[in-house]
C-alpha cells in the first residue's frame, strides 16, 4: 500500500474471495442480533491501480452489491461508492479516506432513519490471503461507534 499518493492501495483486493458477512439486524436500536451469510466477491483493477470495482453475491440474503473505488491523485484520498441489486441506486455520498499503517479508514456523513450519522468503513487484517472490512455508524460525530456489518475475506485464487 502506498502511503504517499494512494496509488495501488486496493491492489490487495484484486482477485476472487469467499467471505463470511455479518450484519446487525437493527442498527442504532440497541440490538445485538446478527444475521450471517456466506458471500463470493470478484474484484478487478482499472486505471492502473487508481480505481477498482468489486461485485459481491450474498446468496443467503438474495442480493448482490457493487463497490467502485476511485483515487483522487491530487489528494491521495479514495472515494468508495456502493450500489446493491435490490434498488439499483448509487448510495451517496461516498465514503472517503485513505490507508495509514496498513489500515484503511473511510468516512461520510448521511442520514439513517431520519437521524444524522457518521459512517465509517474500515479495512484491516490485510495479508496475501485474508482481509477484514467493517462498517460502523456513529450518532455523536465519531466519538463512539456501533459496528453493524463485518466481512472476513479469504482469497480463493
Amino acid at each position: 500500500m502506498s502511503e504517499r499518493n494512494g496509488l495501488g492501495d486496493f491492489d490487495f483486493f484484486v482477485g476472487s474471495w469467499n467471505s463470511i458477512q455479518r450484519k446487525l439486524k437493527k442498527p442504532l436500536a440497541d440490538c445485538d442480533e446478527w444475521e450471517e451469510s456466506s458471500a463470493t466477491t470478484r474484484c478487478w483493477q482499472v486505471f492502473g491501480g487508481a480505481a477498482n470495482v468489486d461485485e459481491v453475491h450474498f446468496p443467503d440474503w438474495s442480493f448482490s452489491g457493487l463497490s467502485v473505488r476511485l483515487l483522487n491523485p491530487a489528494t491521495g484520498e479514495w472515494s468508495i461508492y456502493w450500489v446493491n441489486s435490490r434498488n439499483g441506486e448509487l448510495a451517496l455520498p461516498p465514503v472517503t479516506g485513505r490507508f495509514s499503517d496498513g489500515v484503511g479508514l473511510f468516512y461520510d456523513k448521511e442520514q439513517y432513519e431520519g437521524r444524522d450519522i457518521t459512517v465509517r468503513y474500515k479495512w484491516s487484517g490485510i495479508t496475501a490471503t485474508t482481509a477484514r472490512w467493517e462498517q460502523a455508524f456513529s450518532l455523536d460525530g465519531g466519538q463512539t461507534w456501533e459496528t453493524n456489518w463485518t466481512a472476513d475475506f479469504t482469497r480463493t485464487d
